[in-house]
């Protein structure tokens, strides 16, 4: 009876635990979006922020599910503190960031080796792009830019942003993961 209190103890105090770290990440997710970078090759409302590596990193450390909470706790902070976009840049945001951080940390947490968090952001990057290309073609574009060439915009902008982005996400995250990883686990 004694040890099976413990035991519950141990996990409670286990599951307290990696709630205040996504809870954390999540806050530094909102705050790194809020520095946006603009790339001159892409529109004006294409920026890059850093706001997806707390994201994976919580995927990876924790699993899928926390990469998703903290992709949608960073984007519900930013709609409740002001939206330029009336909430469809945050939507857009949770879409494209849940559609590279899920596949990433489900192939991480099957084989927990530098090589597996590679390959899952590559397919990551591919799901971002062509999960943030059938969204923006099909709801966001018609959203947010009505009477528009959606079609162009997604080929020439959307498309070639979330590689790019993508790409420099998942290079920056290569660098840093591992170097994180034992504060996250401790």
């Amino acid at each position: 009876m004694k040890q099976q209190a413990e035991t519950a103890r141990t996990n409670l105090n286990s599951q307290t635990n990696v709630l205040v770290k996504t809870s954390i990440l999540a806050v530094i997710a909102y705050l790194l979006m809020l520095i946006e970078i603009p790339v001159f090759f892409f529109p004006d409302f294409l920026r890059i922020d850093a706001s997806d590596i707390p994201a994976i990193i919580g995927g990876f450390a924790f699993g899928p599910v926390t990469g998703v909470a903290i992709e949608g706790i960073k984007n519900l902070i930013k709609f409740a503190t002001g939206s330029w976009s009336g909430g469809i840049g945050e939507l857009a945001n949770f879409i494209v960031g849940t559609a590279w951080v899920l596949p990433a940390a489900i192939i991480y947490k099957k084989r927990k080796k530098r090589k597996a968090a590679l390959f899952g952001m590559i397919i990551g990057i591919f799901s971002m792009v062509i999960i943030g290309a059938l969204v923006n073609y099909f709801v966001l574009i018609p959203l947010y830019l009505p009477g528009v060439d959606a079609k162009s915009i997604v080929l020439y902008s959307i498309i070639p942003f979330n590689l790019f982005k993508g790409i420099v996400i998942t290079i920056i995250t290569m660098l840093i993961y591992k170097k994180i990883s034992p504060i996250l686990h401790n």
